[in-house]
């Protein structure tokens, strides 16, 4: 298990958790973070994961964050 990813998804998670209900994004941020902690769990159990999926994970969850954010300063 690569410590340096996990630590990425950890992350990513913890921000993901905390978008606003009443943000536009939250459905789509909800079932990333969803995706994200099965990926997590499949890592923690020493199961491989494809790097793929991994981008794509991150990729959505750091554009989700960026609109989320962007929501807030207007």
């Amino acid at each position: 298990m690569d410590d340096n990813l996990l630590a990425i998804l950890q992350f990513l998670l913890s921000r993901l958790e905390r978008i606003s209900a009443d943000s536009s994004v939250a459905y789509r941020a909800s079932g990333v973070r969803g995706s994200m902690l099965r990926m997590v769990e499949k890592l923690e159990a020493g199961r491989s994961v494809s790097s793929q999926d991994v981008k794509r994970l991150v990729d959505s969850a750091y554009y989700l964050l960026e609109k989320a954010a962007e929501e807030k300063i207007r």
